[in-house]
């Protein structure tokens, strides 16, 4: 049994490592189905399970300190490499159909949520889902952890994620095929999309590794100071808010073009999952089956506003395909769907999920909010 906080994180940061690098490295098919954050979440949780670690005040105050130390600099991190005017260069029916799957997903997830007899903890976990589902993983936890979700909670969330969007994503890719019939029935005007380069193809230094880390360390510090002083609703709002908005305001500045953000927001995101999922004690599957369900009538009522809008604003399949799964799916599998249009359109996909990392946060905690006043 593991009883010291360094053996602890020792731990933790080698699982994290060892699936990150399988994933990257081999390839193989079983990551398709159930992605190594997920399998991370869940050996972590196992490993608590079958007490591996022992829930002492030490583990339990270096639990605290990381998490709420890592998720203001990753969040900063994350938020760098937003070009919010390269977004604005999709066009009208590029960002329309972005906004009609915004639209649609808060629609769905409080008219869905709201008619089952969910806890306030449940409620709130699905605020977070819908970080998720607006945004990706990174807003997850920092909805998550604005909304006070417990650890069981944000464990089925994260089933559910898996699960649902893991269909939705072999829905999407089995539609390609009838795009033509389904553009003929909303009557899209075209389907011509095009976007310049996107990214930035720089190398990540050892001068640029320590500048990143430097301002992480820093803004993780002022926002939790300044959220000391200055709360909305709760300190970890707060302190999600101030290290988001800061990293927004980064992009503005040549920071965007620093290599290497997003992979050091990727290691802190991995880490941030396997100290959740550490002190996840879920003691039954009972319920999982409802969440399940009613992850899957989220997407349905998302589905049927998104093909009533295309029909309303003549939206081609491609444009609301993207723009759900860059929402849904992420950086992930929204470039992936995109080629499978074409190679050409890779660039959609990628601006689309990137701006989700700024909608995320901001749209879950609305949602999540929104729930718990219901």
């Amino acid at each position: 049994m593991i009883t010291t906080p360094f053996l602890y994180l020792l731990v933790l940061s080698l699982l994290a490592t060892s699936l990150y690098l399988m994933e990257q490295k081999t390839h193989a098919k079983i990551f398709r189905y159930i992605p190594a954050i997920v399998m991370l979440y869940a050996l972590s949780m196992a490993m608590a399970y079958f007490g591996v670690f022992e829930h002492n005040e030490a583990i339990k105050h270096i639990y605290k300190t990381a998490k709420n130390n890592l998720l203001p600099a990753m969040l900063f991190l994350i938020l760098l490499q937003i070009d919010i005017k390269d977004f604005f260069h999709l066009g009208k029916r590029l960002i329309g159909a972005y906004l009609l799957a915004l639209v649609s997903l808060t629609v769905a997830f409080v008219g869905v949520v709201s008619i089952f007899h969910f806890t306030p903890d449940t409620r709130a976990a699905f605020g977070a889902l819908a970080g998720s589902w607006m945004g990706g993983t990174a807003n997850m936890v920092a909805v998550g952890s604005a909304l006070g979700v417990s650890e069981e909670a944000f464990g089925y969330a994260m089933v559910v994620d898996s699960v649902n969007y893991t269909v939705w994503v072999a829905f999407l890719l089995f539609l390609i095929p009838v795009a033509h019939r389904f553009n003929r029935f909303t009557k899209a005007r075209g389907s011509e999309h095009s976007v310049g380069k996107v990214g930035c193809a720089c190398e990540m230094g050892a001068k640029r590794y320590w500048l990143l880390v430097i301002l992480a360390v820093v803004v993780s510090l002022f926002s939790q100071l300044l959220a000391t002083q200055i709360s909305f609703i709760n300190t970890t709002t707060t302190v999600v808010l101030v290290a988001s908005l800061l990293g927004v305001a980064g992009s503005f500045t040549k920071l965007r073009n620093v290599g290497g953000s997003s992979e050091l927001a990727t290691t802190m995101l991995y880490l941030l999952i396997a100290l959740i999922g550490s002190q996840a004690m879920i003691e039954n599957f009972t319920n999982l089956g409802i969440y399940v369900l009613a992850g899957f009538l989220i997407l349905l009522v998302h589905a049927v506003l998104m093909i009533v809008g295309a029909k309303l604003f003549r939206l081609d399949l491609f444009s609301i395909s993207v723009a759900s799964l860059s929402n849904i799916g992420g950086v992930a599998s929204a470039p992936i769907l995109a080629a499978a249009y074409d190679k050409k359109l890779v660039g959609v996909g990628v601006l689309m999920a990137i701006m989700g990392y700024l909608i995320g946060t901001v749209g879950g905690l609305a949602v999540g909010y929104l729930l718990q006043v219901l």
